[in-house]
Formats: structure tokens, C-alpha cells, sequence
């Protein structure tokens, strides 16, 4: 049987992407950003980003088809995402996908944005050793996963209760008087700081919280401590050190991070840490997890900075993997779902 050949469509946020894989090939992987549109604001407003959808979609399939040097007929199943996401995005992805699948005549799968992080790492680095822990970072999303098999059996045991880590980053930017995305300008910031100045809290790692709470995440306390400690700098009338701030708070939250991802592969009994999602490009986050990873033997799986961010060939890469699973496709009438749920890899 030869390789499926898969049209994914993302929409999910403020990035629009379509990517065409065969198999665990990447053949297109195109994006169109509305970053630029929302960075007056601090953050994503959810109509700029679906009218910067509707504007996109259709040159963005165009180039993708022209990369990829395929005709679109030729596609075996079209996938989509359909959460979780904002809802006003979504919709206008999903209209897409069914609108090409109808026309093209083929099967539609509604897929799961979170399980799309997972299975982009197949397209770098080919078969995940089962079971694996994905740790999966990004503006909307802080979350542990247990993962069995891909297409069939994810289980989420852990995630934010507040603020995702990716939304701390931005609040801690915008405190700093810093550009919006956040956690590209920490980062950079960051390395001309010194993590040890300020002790910031780690949110959910004290004794108490790890009886119901050993694998969430919480960086709303994080946030608070950083403000009121550069306010209070500021009532004393001295200088904010923004990049030892920066340092310090990078610190902080990828101390958490990764100290729990490693305790739940250790618990679970897996080999594996797979890191993704937008922030997964930190710098410090990578380095730090691949050193803790390491010194218990842990193997740590980490696709290329550019396919942690929200792009089609991830939702590309889980329609392959559902369609080699030999997964019934979603009806026509599935909706967009804004909390959609890890362990619900496609829409039934």
C-alpha cells in the first residue's frame, strides 16, 4: 500500500497554515502570520485573526500545492484542525477543509491541534517509541501528555490550571515594557541575565501540591511575584534590571517544566520526552530539559523551531497517521470545538 498523501489545514490562532505530507514526507508547509496585526493590542484578537484567516486560506493552499508540486486531486483525505482553538478561527479553517473535500471528493478528518504537536516530530525524526511523554508548551496550552499510540490513545495527565506558560511570557513582556510575542524577546533578552538574581516562585511544586497536582502547571503566581517585584523596584525609585528579570523569570518557568515533565516519564515508565509547541523553540527550555533528559537516560525528541508553531504540516502529519490507522473520517457536519479535549484525536 502506497503512502497516504494528506492536505492539512491550521487555523486554530493567529496562524494559518497548510501543509501536504506523504506518509511522514513533508512535501509543503506553508504559513501565513497575523502576528503583526495583533502586536498593538499585547495579544490575539480572536475577529482580526479570523478575518486574517478568510484573507489568507486560499493563497496559502495555492503555494503549498505549487512547493509541494502536486495537483490537488491527487490528495488521498483532507485534515483539519477542530480544536482546541478560538472558535471564530476555527470554523473558518474547518468551512475551508470541507468546501476542498467536497470538491475534491474525498474523506475529511477533523483532528486535534495538541495531538498535531506530537505528530509533527514523526516528519523529522520518523517512528515515536511507544509509550513516550510529550511535554507541549505554547501561548495557549501547558500540557503533559501520555502517549500510547498516536492516532488512538493520548491521555492528558497534566496541565495549566491558570495562565499556559506562553501567556505568562507575554504579561511578563508587556510589564517590561517589551514587544509582543513575548517569549522570542525574553528569550533573547534573557541571555544577558543572570537567572540566580531573583528567586521567583515555581508555581505547584511545593509538598502540599504534589498530592493533586504533581503534573500541572501554574504560572499565574509567577506572573504576580514579577510585578510586584518590579514594582515595588520602581516605589524605590531604582532602575528594573530587565534582563537579570528576564533571566530570573525564564528560570522559573522552565524549572517547572521541566522538572515535571521528567517525573511524569519516570512515573509512566516511558523512555521518551517529546518537546512541542511554540515555546518548545526556547532556548533555555531545550537546553534544560535535554540536560535533566539525559542524566536519568531519558532519550528527548525535539522537531525543528519551525515546526513547534502552529503550522498544517503538523494537522498533516496526524490525518496521515489516523488514515494509516485505517480511522473512519468525520462527518460533514462536525463543528469547531473550542476545548477540545487531547484524548479526541479526530471528531467522530
Amino acid at each position: 500500500m502506497s503512502e497516504p498523501l494528506i492536505i492539512g489545514i491550521e487555523s486554530s490562532c493567529d496562524e494559518t497554515g497548510i501543509g501536504i505530507v506523504r506518509g511522514r514526507e513533508l512535501l509543503a508547509n506553508e504559513v501565513a502570520s497575523s502576528v503583526d496585526l495583533h502586536v498593538r493590542f499585547g495579544g490575539v484578537v480572536p475577529e482580526v485573526a479570523s478575518r486574517a484567516h478568510l484573507s489568507a486560506i486560499i493563497p496559502t493552499l495555492r503555494r503549498a500545492a505549487e512547493t509541494a508540486d502536486v495537483d490537488l486531486a491527487e490528495v488521498d483525505a483532507v485534515a483539519v484542525t477542530a480544536g482546541p482553538g478560538l472558535m471564530g478561527a476555527l470554523l473558518v479553517g474547518i468551512s475551508a477543509a470541507k468546501a476542498l473535500a467536497a470538491y475534491l471528493d474525498k474523506p475529511l478528518y477533523g483532528v486535534n491541534h495538541l495531538v498535531g504537536h506530537v505528530a509533527v516530530d514523526l516528519l523529522d525524526h520518523g517512528e515515536l517509541p511507544m509509550p513516550s511523554t510529550a511535554l507541549l508548551v505554547s501561548g495557549g496550552h501547558t500540557s503533559l501528555l501520555h502517549v500510547e499510540d498516536i492516532a488512538t490513545d493520548i491521555v492528558e495527565v497534566g496541565s495549566t490550571i491558570d495562565d499556559a506558560a506562553g501567556e505568562a511570557y507575554d504579561k511578563v513582556a508587556r510589564l517590561l515594557g517589551l514587544s509582543y510575542p513575548g517569549g522570542p524577546v525574553i528569550d533573547r533578552i534573557a541571555a544577558d541575565g543572570d537567572p540566580r538574581a531573583i528567586r521567583f516562585p515555581r508555581g505547584l511544586t511545593a509538598r502540599h501540591d504534589l498530592v493533586e497536582h504533581r503534573f500541572d502547571f501554574s504560572f499565574s503566581g509567577l506572573k504576580t511575584a514579577v510585578a510586584r517585584w518590579v514594582e515595588q523596584r520602581r516605589l524605590d525609585g531604582l532602575d528594573v534590571p530587565v534582563a537579570d528579570v528576564a533571566a530570573s523569570f525564564q528560570e522559573a518557568v522552565c524549572d517547572v517544566l521541566t522538572s515535571k515533565a521528567v517525573d511524569a516519564a519516570q512515573h509512566h515508565g516511558t523512555g521518551t520526552i517529546l518537546l512541542g509547541g511554540g515555546v518548545a523553540a526556547n532556548s533555555r527550555l531545550r537546553t534544560l530539559l535535554e540536560e535533566r533528559a539525559n542524566a536519568v537516560g531519558i532519550e528527548l525528541r525535539r522537531p525543528r523551531p519551525g515546526l513547534c508553531t502552529d503550522n498544517g504540516a503538523m494537522i498533516a502529519a496526524v490525518g496521515s497517521e489516523v488514515v494509516r490507522a485505517g480511522l473512519a473520517p468525520s462527518p460533514m457536519d462536525f463543528g469547531g470545538h473550542s476545548s477540545l479535549p487531547v484524548s479526541t484525536v479526530v471528531v467522530r
